[in-house]
């Protein structure tokens, strides 16, 4: 599933994303940047379970990927009372970065009651099943000590491996402009820079219209919702907010930082992996042309 850019633009966009100028090229699905910027335009004008409706016609290895937020409990809701010819049989990835609030995993369990056809695909950091596992590999606190690398080893990496493992092609994600931050100009479709395909259904809905969902649908929530807080994510990087914030100004509360790494380029810990890895390999393949000529 990819994107292939034959316009010879290389523009990127605000949101981390290349959605119309990605120079991945792989053999499943091809946007000409003019069809791409067409699709969304179309969409934009569609309610979220239209936007479903086109994903499961149009995008093969659909997944969803969601941490149990407001926008993703009601995509999950949504597909569980889809009327559509198509079947949607979309499975979840959750990533458990092993710092998620106590309350934040009462509510998979609860989810899990809820719509038990829904199939869970739990992904933690590798090698680690418990906080003390992932500290005795990288130490306390490294989301102080080495920022980048936590949210490489905790959430980056554990994602690609979910997509690699899992085949997926494209995802839906809970993702929506009014949070703020770099999501201020979203699309509903985007292509990121390896192919992958990431759709938001509920990109033009704002807090309240999430919020009256859910209500509505009686779809099950965090408890930390009823403290004040809007976005939850790890509780050492999470805080409530006040109703004059974005939702996620509780998210790296006081500090630039918006994203955790998943949904932007690659950080620079990311790019340090691959340039060791390049190295590795152009060693490897040195040692073996010199062996040889040796042999020769």
């Amino acid at each position: 599933m990819a994107f292939r850019d034959r316009s010879g633009s290389n523009d990127d966009v605000e949101s981390g994303y290349a959605s119309g100028s990605s120079t991945a090229s792989l053999a499943d699905v091809y946007f000409t940047r003019t069809h791409l910027k067409f699709i969304n335009q179309q969409l934009a004008k569609l309610e979220p379970q239209d936007v479903i409706r086109w994903c499961l016609t149009s995008l093969p290895q659909l997944w969803q990927t969601s941490a149990f937020g407001l926008t993703g409990l009601a995509i999950m809701d949504m597909i569980s009372k889809l009327d559509y010819t198509i079947k949607p049989n979309i499975e979840l990835i959750f990533l458990d970065t092993l710092y998620h609030f106590t309350q934040t995993l009462d509510l998979v369990e609860r989810v899990k009651q809820q719509y038990p056809n829904l199939s869970i695909h739990t992904f933690k950091p590798e090698g680690c099943e418990t906080t003390q596992d992932f500290e005795t590999k990288f130490g306390q606190q490294l989301w102080e000590t080495d920022e980048e690398k936590y949210d490489y080893v905790a959430k980056v990496e554990p994602a690609q491996r979910a997509y690699r493992q899992l085949d997926v092609k494209a995802v839906l994600t809970g993702r929506r402009r009014t949070q703020g931050g770099k999501r201020g100009d979203l699309d509903i479709v985007e292509i990121t820079d390896d192919g992958l395909i990431k759709v938001n259904p509920l990109a033009n809905w704002n807090f309240q219209q999430v919020q009256a969902y859910i209500k509505e649908n009686n779809v099950p929530t965090n408890d930390l919702l009823d403290q004040g807080y809007r976005s939850v994510g790890d509780w050492h990087s999470t805080q409530p907010v006040t109703d004059s914030e974005d939702e996620r100004a509780g998210r790296w509360k006081g500090r630039q930082k918006t994203e955790c790494g998943i949904h932007n380029k690659k950080s620079r810990y990311a790019m340090f992996l691959q340039e060791q890895e390049n190295k590795r390999q152009q060693e490897l393949s040195d040692a073996i042309t010199n062996g040889l000529k040796i042999e020769a």
